[in-house]
């Protein structure tokens, strides 16, 4: 017999319970189900120091989860429910995601939040159902990034400033771009510095928090403090030391995408290529440097990577540049000319 949506209702969280703006309060499930979503959420913040904007990701894809089985199941769902449901139920889920024509990535992603869940819910002793670990997600094709070459990348970052109707938004837009081409910053990295972080005049080098909240230093070039001064200057808005160095027009964190609005209007006057975006900037960084004669494991240290295999993909970038580096500073290169 179908259980009633209503008996199932979890009872009305606290401020507190929906840390990354996800409110499962008002999914039909039980008291349990809801207190392990929120353990989860908090263990995510607190354990693994996961950043808001990843914590709310994994919270969305986990609450699209939820409410496509109770959809699928005609009923409100209790925690143990979860222990049942078997790989036609997870498979039924994936494929509802592709006919929303959601992309390979990100039910790629969504599967991998899934599967993390399964695992906690186990670890935590709450419920364990292998199923999902056997299941094969989508097939992902390997995607290089997309770089610009040098002119398009100068060339964006002279241009911004010009397209702000307040000359302060300008100068703004200006210094987050060149913290991203000319520090390689991630853009979450840029806009999550904070006022008390503002490279001052002469400053070489920044400290910056990046992924599962790894410090590293990375180096400055004098243009960078000049242009973030020269922002701070003209912002109308009080920027305490412990908010953020970056605001919007009312004074709020500025977001990712108000930078990649920015940027999808510079595309348009200047007829750039739609591979200029912010993100471009920071493989244009890693790439350039990389057929200057920058070598790898410098490069994974200034991008902030974990892994050199990820480094490693920029070698496939620009072939003939990467030659011309070799035919000009390799000595068997230049013997063979000789």
């Amino acid at each position: 017999m179908a259980r009633s949506v209503r008996a199932l209702a979890a009872p009305a969280p606290a401020d507190h319970d929906a840390p990354f703006g996800i409110d499962f309060s008002r999914l039909p499930i039980d008291a349990p189900f809801h207190e392990a979503l929120i353990a989860w959420q908090n263990w995510l913040c607190h354990e693994r120091r996961s950043s808001r904007h990843t914590s709310e990701a994994y919270g969305r894809d986990l609450n699209d989860f939820i409410q496509f089985m109770i959809e699928h199941q005609g009923s409100g769902l209790r925690l143990q429910d979860l222990g049942s449901l078997g790989l036609r139920d997870f498979r039924a889920w994936l494929a509802a995601r592709s006919r929303r024509g959601l992309q390979h990535s990100s039910n790629a992603r969504a599967l991998s939040v899934l599967r993390g869940f399964f695992r906690w819910l186990a670890k935590t002793q709450r419920l364990e159902n292998t199923t999902i670990l056997g299941l094969r997600g989508p097939k992902l094709a390997t995607v290089l990034p997309k770089a610009l070459d040098q002119d398009t990348a100068k060339k964006a970052v002279d241009e911004i400033g010009d397209l702000g109707d307040e000359a302060w938004v300008g100068k703004r837009d200006t210094a987050v771009l060149l913290l991203l081409y000319g520090a390689g910053l991630r853009i979450g990295e840029a806009l999550g510095l904070a006022r008390s972080q503002a490279p001052k005049p002469g400053q070489d080098s920044l400290v910056v928090r990046g992924k599962g909240n790894k410090e590293r230093k990375v180096p400055l070039l004098p243009v960078i403090p000049e242009a973030v001064q020269d922002y701070l200057a003209a912002c109308p808005h009080h920027l305490p030391g412990d908010g953020p160095l970056f605001v919007g027009k009312r004074g709020g964190p500025l977001g990712a995408r108000q930078i990649q609005q920015r940027v999808e209007l510079l595309r348009g006057q200047l007829r750039l290529p739609a591979s200029a975006t912010p993100h471009a900037l920071r493989h244009s960084f890693a790439t350039h440097l990389l057929t200057a004669g920058g070598d790898l494991r410098s490069i994974q240290e200034l991008l902030g990577h974990a892994s050199l295999s990820t480094t490693q993909r920029y070698t496939a970038l620009d072939s003939k540049a990467l030659l011309a580096v070799y035919d000009k500073h390799h000595p068997r290169a230049k013997s063979q000319k000789t």
